[in-house]
């Protein structure tokens, strides 16, 4: 088995790594644990800066076996897996992380308690960018993420579809350690006025440059204080499309300030 499993990481390298080493493209490639195994101990391994891992049904237990204290990675992902809150209690601990600025988790199993674990860990200093769209943290776990210390550099935060509702997004506009954000994905969250409200009279996202918030239960109160607020001065796209406004204000922030600002207004 072993043999076979050797033989198999040997063709990988040579057909899905880039002729720099740095890019290892092994997506929905059926990797299991003796592949990753053989991997995180191959000589190449140590140069690969990005690390395809998506589409491969992995769980917690396999993905525990990429433990690879000389890695050099900037970006993993890690995308459309069976990955838990087990895998991300891992992840949180592990060395393979330490130098990863791009984290992709989305469409996982991970749980408020899998957030809380990335939240709490010190192994993601140099994170810029992390995806946890289409996992079901729900408010606890954005809250734990937005009370964090652990994320100095965080530039992006993708939170599409993790049932946040309001809680969540009262959460992040509360934060006082997410101060840099650049880019804020929070679509298909249920989140209503009182979130959209928080999010416009946020004092930590002045720095947003992006704000999607499409296809949530935002009504005429909250897009009109999005598009009143003096939070997003810095804002050059904002997504907010298949929301309850009514059309009246929806012609007021067509209107706006705000949306002679914007480079791209998406609002149906």
């Amino acid at each position: 088995m072993e043999e076979i499993a050797k033989s198999r990481v040997d063709e990988l390298l040579q057909t899905q790594l880039s002729e720099d080493k740095k890019l290892l493209d092994l997506e929905n490639q059926s990797i299991g644990r003796e592949e990753l195994k053989l991997l995180a101990v191959n000589e190449d391994f140590a140069s690969v800066e990005k690390l395809y891992l998506g589409e491969n049904q992995l769980e917690d237990d396999v993905i525990q076996a990429l433990e690879c204290p000389s890695a050099n990675l900037k970006s993993l992902y890690l995308n459309n897996n069976e990955l838990g809150d087990e895998a991300a209690r891992w992840l949180a601990q592990s060395d393979l992380v330490k130098s990863v600025q791009c984290l992709m988790l989305e469409g996982n199993n991970i749980g408020p308690a899998g957030a809380r674990f990335l939240a709490e860990s010190r192994n993601l200093q140099n994170l810029e960018e992390l995806f946890l769209d289409s996992n079901v943290i729900g408010p606890e776990g954005v809250a734990a993420l937005a009370e964090s210390p652990n994320f100095p550099k965080l530039e992006a935060l993708h939170l599409d579809s993790t049932k946040m509702r309001d809680a969540g997004a009262i959460a992040l506009a509360h934060s006082k350690t997410l101060t840099r954000l650049a880019r804020l994905y929070l679509c298909s969250n249920g989140i209503g006025d009182a979130g959209a409200l928080a999010l416009a009279g946020s004092d930590n996202l002045k720095t947003l440059k992006v704000l999607s918030i499409w296809r949530n239960e935002i009504r005429d109160a909250g897009g009109q204080a999005i598009a009143e607020s003096e939070t997003f001065a810095n804002l050059e796209r904002l997504y907010m499309s298949l929301n309850l406004i009514d059309r009246p204000v929806r012609k007021i922030i067509r209107g706006s300030a705000l949306a002679r600002r914007l480079t791209t207004l998406v609002m149906d």
